[in-house]
């Protein structure tokens, strides 16, 4: 991908891009939300974790709560849930931090472990993110999900790390022409908190704008 970007992107999108496309660019191109029980749900769960004042530590290993991430070469922006830094002779340099150490990103997650990887993607790319800003290698991270209430360790392979790269070139592309991509109708629609208004009727148009421009002229 080209280290220069005319926009930067939502790291968060990733999740959204993986889960559905048209959700995504109805999010972050069309600047369409509304809230359902599982987004409302998601925010207190992730409040939690995004305490930017919080700073622990515990033995040789250093909590962040909500550290802003940013990748010229991916295009993207965001924060992380919590990186722990692990006291590690191999480790890079932390400003006001003795010693070296190593980070480790941990996502929380609603819920259970998803059949599709979009926790993974998202969590690999906060990999990516931190590994160009601090000038080091991330080979693993978790998600810790609230339900079963454990973490799950995510290896950060090449074939994940080429489809996050995969994902956000595509993204930046659709970003780029402006375009929604048209219904494409699944069980999991019914979860979604824009099914009432992402209708498979505006298939027939390129975006949601337009088509309350026409209803409005109709």
């Amino acid at each position: 991908m080209k280290g220069e970007r005319e926009e930067v992107l939502q790291l968060s999108g990733l999740q959204h891009f993986t889960f559905c496309r048209r959700q995504w660019a109805l999010i972050h191109i069309e600047g369409l939300w509304k809230e359902n029980l599982h987004t409302v749900e998601g925010d207190l769960f992730h409040a939690r974790a995004h305490d930017e004042k919080a700073r622990e530590r515990r033995g040789d290993t250093l909590i962040l709560r909500g550290l802003a991430i940013y990748s010229r070469t991916l295009g993207i922006t965001g924060q992380c849930d919590v990186v722990e830094f692990h006291a590690d002779t191999q480790g890079v340099p932390l400003y006001g931090e003795k010693g070296s150490w190593q980070p480790y990103p941990v996502e929380y997650k609603k819920g259970k472990p998803k059949e599709h990887d979009a926790d993974k993607l998202q969590l690999c790319a906060q990999a990516m993110c931190l590994e160009e800003m601090l000038c080091c290698a991330i080979p693993e991270g978790a998600l810790f999900y609230g339900e079963p209430h454990r973490r799950t360790v995510v290896p950060f392979t090449e074939p994940l790390r080429q489809a996050v790269q995969s994902s956000l070139k595509e993204m930046h592309q659709l970003y780029r022409r402006g375009y929604t991509p048209q219904v494409k109708p699944t069980k999991a629609c019914n979860a979604c908190s824009l099914k009432e208004l992402c209708l498979p009727r505006l298939q027939r148009y390129g975006t949601v704008a337009e088509y309350l421009r026409q209803a409005e002229e109709g």
